[in-house]
């Protein structure tokens, strides 16, 4: 084999080095941009339905996401990869669009880059190994002997390692992404519902009222605005307000937004002025907060206790009894 590599690098005018490093390179490449064509996919009717649409309100809508095309269900070869359970199945389904990510083959999409992860790290991990222990291969970086001198053993249990981290990597950055939008909607949620009730008393009737919202949330909150316009176009496109509201509230997971719709489920099932339930939700809200931030601060001195005795009473075991020791010490130690 190297001198194959020997012989092509001299018909290139390289040397065998540069011929390995430019390899790796273009099949680096190569895994990308068949990588990036496979994600970036789009549906055809979704594409259609853009290109024959008209205005720039519409436009830019779709262009900041907030219209998804259908989801699509896994190819052939995904279903090898996605979880046959239906429970499972729609519950990372639910954490995906709590995290931001509810489009079209968001699920298979998120289960390649899992499966391409497990595959590629051991890959990249054989491949350095591989070309480490050719004899006469100089690499740019040298490689420590800890990893050349590895036994079969260890081998394994590091591909062992890597298949796992790069399979279970993705779902704590996941989960991460998923606090991080909840704790986004709950701190922006409050405006929100205090936007809604200023429309709503002005005059505006609920739908107005919350695509008013979603459109003026659109750069200051772009969760909140994608959760509201995504109802209003669900609605618009002949979905029940109950069934919109039930799904904004799965996205987001958060107990606030699940209690507002449900607050305005049953102010429109029995007739009431949707004003004085939006008044109501938003005094229980407030208070809500409030009982939150009180619970905080008294956590904190019982939080605090702990740190304050493992910091302080050793000092004052030192001080109480180091008088003494040394007293003692010097008392039959002379």
């Amino acid at each position: 084999m190297l001198e194959h590599l020997d012989k092509i690098a001299l018909g290139l005018g390289i040397t065998p080095e540069t011929l390995v490093m430019v390899g790796f390179g273009f099949g680096a490449i190569l895994i990308f941009l068949g990588f990036a064509t496979l994600v970036t996919s789009r549906n055809p009717a979704a594409e259609r339905m853009s290109a024959a649409s008209a205005g720039d309100r519409y436009t830019a809508r779709l262009n900041k996401g907030l219209l998804r095309p259908l989801s699509d269900k896994p190819g052939r070869i995904m279903k090898a990869f996605v979880p046959d359970d239906d429970a499972k199945r729609s519950q990372l389904q639910d954490k995906l669009a709590q995290a931001g990510y509810a489009g079209a083959g968001a699920l298979w999409k998120f289960t390649l880059v899992r499966t391409v992860l497990a595959l590629v790290l051991p890959a990249l991990f054989l491949a350095v190994l591989f070309v480490g222990k050719m004899p006469g291969l100089m690499l740019p970086i040298e490689l420590p002997d800890a990893i050349t001198q590895l036994t079969t053993l260890q081998i394994f249990q590091v591909l062992t390692l890597l298949v796992g981290m790069g399979y279970f990597a993705p779902l704590y950055w996941l989960r991460g992404r998923v606090s991080e939008r909840q704790l986004r909607v709950q701190e922006a949620f409050p405006n929100a519902l205090d936007l809604m009730q200023i429309s709503v008393d002005a005059g505006m009737g609920f739908d107005a009222a919350m695509t008013r919202v979603g459109n003026e949330l659109v750069n200051v909150s772009p969760d909140i605005a994608f959760e509201f316009l995504t109802v209003q176009m669900q609605v618009q496109a002949g979905r029940s307000r109950d069934v919109a509201m039930h799904d904004m509230a799965t996205r987001t997971g958060v107990e606030t937004v699940r209690s507002f719709a449900n607050v305005v489920q049953q102010s429109m099932q029995f007739g009431t002025s949707m004003s004085d339930a939006l008044n109501t939700y938003s005094k229980e809200m407030r208070d809500y907060r409030e009982m939150q931030a009180q619970e905080m601060a008294n956590k904190l001195p019982v939080k605090m206790s702990a740190v304050l005795a493992s910091l302080m009473l050793p000092a004052l075991v030192l001080l109480t009894l180091g008088p003494v020791v040394i007293r003692y010490i010097r008392f039959y130690g002379g």
